[in-house]
């Protein structure tokens, strides 16, 4: 059976699956937005387990376009950490650097055999990315893996609104008004 894609309006942290992927910042430690609902459902273990991974540089855990694991305690198995690029319009690689947040998550869920993967709408909140073009890069992405990884994990492109859910599914081929 192929691996499937969903989209669902939701909170992210409602939802039952292996893995939930983490529109964090550099630091790793905590923020707003979907970085603190993730933060406050795992509880404080989670802070700590991302203290504890090393800083490529003084107060950067994850660089931009990159992805960390770490257990996700009161919320899943794991939750996977990836930061997204601030939108700057487009010039300063934005495009490529949101890509491999999707690339690098898929690889560590991939590693760590994770059946269902959350993702939020990475870097389409206060880092302002154009909502049609991240879910493009998304979806893209998403479906280039599925379709070279066999076994490839099932994902859920978790909406946080009726815009963002609705920019995934005319990306995807889904009629707005269907639920």
């Amino acid at each position: 059976m192929p691996a499937m894609i969903e989209i669902v309006e939701a909170d992210i942290t409602a939802l039952r699956v292996d893995a939930i992927v983490n529109a964090a910042n550099e630091t790793l430690l905590g923020g707003g937005g979907v970085d603190g609902a993730i933060d406050r459902a795992a509880g404080p273990r989670l802070v700590t387990a991302c203290r504890a991974l090393p800083q490529v540089r003084p107060n950067v855990r994850c660089p931009t376009g990159q992805a960390r694991i770490t257990s996700g305690f009161d919320l899943a198995k794991f939750v996977i950490h990836t930061v997204g690029p601030i939108w700057h319009g487009g010039a300063r690689g934005e495009a490529e650097l949101l890509a491999s947040c999707y690339r690098e998550s898929l690889r560590l869920a991939r590693e760590n055999g994770v059946r269902r993967i959350a993702f939020p709408a990475i870097s389409c909140g206060v880092y302002r990315y154009p909502l049609d073009a991240a879910a493009m890069i998304a979806v893209r992405e998403v479906r280039a893996w599925q379709v070279a990884n066999a076994r490839a994990s099932s994902v859920i492109f978790c909406c946080f609104g009726v815009a963002t859910r609705n920019a995934y599914r005319r990306t995807i081929g889904i009629a707005e008004n269907e639920n």
